[in-house]
């Protein structure tokens, strides 16, 4: 069993029992945060891109816990200049496999925070599961690359508008990955981004197969 943990904004967490994966960790200065960053424990930390509402708190949860941050290079060498020694570097396409599974870079159309950066999603085989975290991105056509070679059980995708994908753009996501489930995220942080999950929910599995899960703030949802 797969526990989805959503923190607010794009800051959830995936914790099988014995590993816990925290994906951009943005607690300090969240307007909706409740959890405080010195309660979070995690083994990995993967960073999407450098912008401070995704980067957050990275460097002072891996200093404490020693949890691997993984990004690209020019992210994770923010999190060095912090003092973090425990860093994976990886790049848009590539791939490894960790201990909890394997893990593909894709790309994602956004600026990345850093010079030389890109923002990037990531594909988590967590066993027995395929979950796309698509990070801060716009719709993008090669988005049905990704459903066709990974099999997406869950994808991840943000909704806010203005500086990501809206709720079309994020339904037509969803559709291009024929993804079997989705969670919404990046929304109702700030006014700019406030949106009606609830009407995301009703458009995406009008035009697709998939079913969306809405995970309220400090909710949990089972992945099965």
């Amino acid at each position: 069993m797969i526990k989805f943990s959503y923190f607010g904004h794009s800051c959830f967490m995936l914790d099988n029992g014995t590993t816990k994966l925290l994906f951009d960790p943005y607690f300090t200065g969240n307007p909706v945060a409740t959890v405080k960053p010195e309660d979070v424990d995690c083994q990995y930390i993967f960073v999407s891109h450098a912008h401070g509402d995704h980067l957050g708190d990275a460097a002072s949860i891996a200093k404490r816990t020693g949890a691997m941050i993984i990004g690209v290079p020019e992210v994770l060498r923010l999190c060095q200049d912090q003092g973090c020694e425990n860093i994976y570097g990886m790049n848009i396409g590539g791939s490894h496999r960790f201990p909890f599974g394997k893990v593909r870079m894709t790309t994602a159309c956004h600026s990345c925070g850093v010079a030389g950066g890109h923002a990037c999603g990531f594909v988590v085989h967590f066993d027995p599961l395929n979950i796309y975290f698509a990070g801060d991105t716009s719709l993008f056509s090669d988005m049905q690359i990704i459903g066709r070679k990974e099999n997406i059980d869950y994808a991840i995708l943000p909704i806010g508008d203005e500086y990501t994908m809206g709720m079309e753009d994020a339904a037509m996501a969803a559709q291009l990955l024929n993804a079997r489930n989705v969670i919404p995220v990046h929304y109702n942080t700030w006014e700019k981004i406030a949106q009606n999950p609830e009407e995301y929910k009703q458009l995406t599995e009008s035009m697709s197969r998939a079913e969306v899960h809405i995970v309220p703030l400090d909710g949990t949802l089972e992945l099965k």
